[in-house]
């Protein structure tokens, strides 16, 4: 199946989405269902004024909207989609500066992401050890080529979205993984690292570590 995603084609929407606690709030609904600003607070450990101008934000630009009220109450917000896209090949200077944006958030959280993982790393089972962390393999390959296996590898993955649209579909023994595609281009025209003698750094055995 493939998830139900909202496309931000406006520079104001990508810079809007580009912020931390965006970010974190939007995660956060997709994983765990329609919550207050309230209940979005105590979960990301910041405070309700803030969530709840963030969630305002977030609806202004198609990510998040209102959900009907249980008890008629505070109305819970919710996630408009389980995915969020953009295009990274336009020509228009101020929609490439607010993706540029964008990706230094998505960094950032990533970032984040993974040294709260390596805090935790000690306390997992050794089978989750074992098949989690990082890894780089260097790459020697066309616009075109790069763009194929980045298809092949999306593809692979698309083949576990139903168990993120349906929790009724996922294993009883199955943790979220957050896989983060990364494909770093190298600075040199001919791709060789400043020391093209030095092996470049390769990890196998592990390599998961993302935020939809």
């Amino acid at each position: 199946m493939t998830l139900p995603r909202v496309k931000l084609t406006d520079p104001k929407a990508l810079r809007g989405y580009a912020h931390p606690l965006r970010l974190s709030l939007i995660g956060l609904l997709r994983r765990q269902g329609p919550m207050t600003a309230t209940r979005a607070a105590e979960a990301l450990d910041e405070s309700v004024a803030s969530c709840s101008f963030h969630l305002r934000q977030l609806a202004k630009y198609g990510l998040a909207e209102r959900a009907p009220a249980a008890d008629g109450r505070e109305r819970p917000w919710r996630a408009t989609a389980l995915a969020t896209s953009w295009d990274d090949d336009s020509d228009d200077p101020q929609v490439r500066s607010a993706t540029d944006d964008l990706h230094r958030a998505q960094l950032a959280l990533y970032t984040r992401q993974a040294e709260e993982s390596l805090a935790r790393r000690p306390e997992e089972p050794a089978a989750w050890r074992a098949v989690t962390g990082f890894g780089d393999w260097p790459l020697y390959v066309t616009a075109e080529e790069m763009a194929e296996l980045t298809a092949r590898i999306d593809a692979v993955l698309s083949t576990y979205d139903d168990r993120v649209a349906d929790p009724s579909r996922r294993p009883a023994d199955a943790r979220r993984v957050t896989f983060v595609r990364l494909a770093v281009l190298s600075p040199t025209p001919g791709g060789e690292p400043a020391d093209a003698s030095a092996p470049p750094a390769e990890a196998t055995g592990s390599g998961d570590s993302h935020e939809r």
